[in-house]
């Protein structure tokens, strides 16, 4: 990756759509986790922790996941992993987040949605320099009956900054259409929809998702490039893409970033928001994305900056909210 990119993309302002908290663990926060918890004997040191998270392919990448979901099992867990996320991405100068986290991943643990979501705001309440909006990820492989039971649960504590919902999980097993209950409760209840599609599965899953859940965003739309028709609908109704290049790349969605569709996407004229997804398990930032976008897949530094911009455009933040931070990323180089 070229470093003075790089650099570049490090000191702009930089914006967050599509972020899993529980992805976005910083290693040493996750490690002391690990041993909190008494250790795994494959996992010997934070090195062999870094090597955990190499990935075969998407179902390897969450056979990961749920392992990693092991060690955080307590309230005051997600409290301090809400905090280490907070002060890494203000590190990044990442200004607002809209992140997922996924509280019925670790019903198992007796934790209920309420008590995990309360204990994640505790966490980045202690970080006063960045705004982290939450969007409950519902996890598709549950169903949607545990979907709406889930829904109900975080709508209690939304004043905690829940502002919408999704689904995540194994989108080649779980597609959307059964969702569309759900998805329309969401919306009486007055939250924003976005769902995970066209990464693990096709085109049709978009479609889904559009179509039956009428998701306001869609979370990597990668495949969606094997439907002319589709990417047509998008470009034409704006549809904001959460798209995460790098990760695509890691869990083998893609074969290398130079073989990624986003631009053409960008030259389609699809509302192409960049993001990382979860990069403590991929290794990967905002800066790399970025950097990546301009030196492998040759996209200009003003069509970037337009990207940036994208995640301003494509957020769930009051229009007034919007103009105010595109002035102020404006003036500060975007």
């Amino acid at each position: 990756m070229n470093e003075t990119a790089v650099g570049h993309y490090e000191r702009l302002p930089k914006v967050e759509l599509h972020l899993h908290l529980e992805g976005a663990i910083p290693l040493p926060a996750l490690w002391t986790l690990i041993q909190k918890y008494h250790g795994d004997p494959d996992v010997p040191d934070l090195a062999a922790l870094q090597q955990r998270f190499a990935f075969r392919d998407f179902p390897h990448f969450l056979d990961v996941w749920n392992w990693k979901n092991r060690y955080v099992r307590q309230t005051e867990d997600f409290t301090l992993i809400a905090e280490a996320v907070a002060h890494d991405l203000v590190r990044q100068n990442v200004r607002y987040v809209e992140a997922f986290y996924s509280p019925s991943d670790f019903a198992y643990h007796g934790l209920s949605a309420q008590e995990i979501t309360l204990a994640i705001r505790r966490g980045l309440d202690c970080v006063p320099d960045i705004e982290v909006a939450l969007i409950a990820d519902l996890v598709r492989n549950r169903g949607p009956v545990h979907g709406m039971r889930n829904l109900e649960e975080i709508a209690e504590v939304r004043d905690a900054g829940v502002i919408g919902i999704g689904i995540g999980g194994a989108e080649h097993d779980f597609p959307p259409e059964p969702f569309a209950p759900v998805y329309e409760r969401a919306r009486a209840l007055g939250l924003h929809t976005t769902a995970h599609a066209g990464e693990a599965a096709g085109a049709e899953s978009v479609w889904g998702a559009v179509r039956a859940l009428r998701a306001e965003r869609i979370g990597h739309g990668t495949r969606a490039a094997e439907d002319a028709a589709l990417i047509a609908y998008l470009a034409e109704r704006q549809i904001p893409l959460e798209m995460c290049p790098l990760s695509n790349v890691r869990t083998g969605v893609v074969p290398s970033l130079a073989q990624h569709p986003i631009r053409r996407y960008v030259e389609a004229g699809l509302l192409v928001t960049v993001n990382t997804d979860d990069p403590k398990m991929f290794g990967n930032c905002l800066a790399e994305e970025y950097a990546g976008l301009e030196f492998v897949l040759g996209l200009s530094r003003e069509s970037v900056h337009e990207i940036i911009l994208n995640g301003i455009r494509g957020s769930w933040l009051p229009d007034l909210r919007k103009e105010e931070m595109l002035q102020t990323f404006a003036e500060d180089g975007v």
